[in-house]
């Protein structure tokens, strides 16, 4: 059996002649420190390791539109600590909205959100731009260069981040999204349609997806940040929106909650979604007890993910990577499950990668 097969078969829930294993991503700052500056492709084959690309296709708009936001990029430069401060102004025809944030060499970060006024809204609600089409490109590009040996995924095409909720907690902040859930739900749902329309019509814009598996969903949505209740209202009917027209286009979806979820199972397990992620566990700040997780839901849904990266790839404990892999695959038994770090990684020597990707071979169905 190829990777290929291995995957999608787990992503249908079935069981594959063994366990799939992957990465949540390469990080850039892993692969210049640890890997001699490799890219992911040469990563995967390094580690001899079926390979999952991140890829997203280019985006098309019309004039019209990008003229009617216009993107202006200012940097303020480095400071001691290695930190640059950036911010981009977006200008309308009615006014500017502005996004500040910060880098540093692992990630980046919003100091100040672009969302502080309804009045803001009513201009990302009339000038944000939707693509009118997508070139596939890089998508069918990386699937030819992986072949057989693995699948390539992608995710929805928002403001910030894949999910509805999470766009929404992106352009106000997270804070300010729940206070709004609470205190006025009308203008909150009416903030989550305008989102998820141009949404849904990014993705029919689109055309068939070339991408074998969509990420949807965000941190946000996760129990550690959200009420199920607020789960259940404000993110389940626009999450089923999206993932009804993922699948018309022709793509398998995974829904990406990086954090809690117990208390979310069977709500989520509503919004369609073929495999969920990231299964993180009490020691990395999550609640996946994937034994359970595998009973109440693991019938109809495929796991990605559960992984504890820091004990095992991090700080390199021969003995975890091994028992842990062995746990998480008697988890869930009977397939539909793909092993993998519970987040992005950053330190680690190779040789704990490679115990943990021979870990996963040893696992047979």
């Amino acid at each position: 059996m190829n990777g290929r097969e291995r995957f999608l078969i787990a992503l249908n829930n079935g069981k594959p002649d063994r366990l799939p294993c992957q990465v949540h991503s390469w990080m850039k700052y892993y692969l210049n420190t640890y890997l001699n500056g490799m890219d992911e492709y040469q990563a995967y084959e390094y580690f001899d390791m079926d390979p999952v690309i991140y890829a997203v296709p280019n985006l098309i708009y019309s004039e019209r539109d990008l003229k009617n936001w216009a993107e202006e990029y200012k940097s303020f430069g480095v400071d001691a600590d290695g930190q640059e401060r950036f911010e981009f102004v977006y200008h309308t025809p009615e006014g500017d909205l502005t996004v500040k944030g910060a880098r540093n060499k692992f990630t980046s970060w919003e100091t100040e959100h672009m969302i502080k006024t309804e009045s803001d809204f009513e201009l990302f609600k009339k000038y944000y731009p939707v693509p009118i089409k997508a070139d596939w490109s890089p998508i069918i590009e990386a699937k030819r260069r992986i072949g057989d040996k693995g699948i390539v995924r992608t995710w929805c095409q928002n403001y910030g981040q894949p999910g509805v909720w999470q766009s929404l907690t992106c352009l106000i902040g997270t804070e300010n999204a729940i206070f709004k859930a609470i205190d006025e739900p009308d203008w909150t749902h009416y903030a989550l349609k305008v989102i998820s329309e141009k949404s849904l019509k990014t993705i029919e814009n689109m055309g068939k997806i070339e991408a074998d598996l969509v990420e949807n969903g965000g941190g946000s949505a996760s129990s550690t940040v959200i009420s199920p209740a607020i789960h259940e209202e404000f993110c389940l009917p626009y999450d089923k929106l999206q993932h009804d027209a993922i699948h018309r286009q022709g793509a398998l979806v995974v829904y990406h909650l990086c954090g809690g979820l117990m208390p979310l199972l069977e709500i989520a397990q509503k919004n369609g979604m073929d495999a969920l992620e990231t299964m993180t566990p009490a020691s990395m700040g999550g609640d996946c007890r994937m034994e359970e997780a595998a009973q109440r839901i693991g019938d109809s849904v495929a796991f990605i993910g559960g992984f504890d990266q820091n004990e095992g790839l991090e700080r390199g404990n021969k003995q975890f990577i091994e028992s842990e892999v062995q746990r998480l695959f008697k988890a869930k038994s009977n397939g539909g499950y793909i092993c993998c770090p519970s987040d992005h990684f950053f330190f680690g020597e190779p040789e704990n990668v490679k115990l943990f990707v021979n870990a996963c071979k040893q696992c047979k169905y």
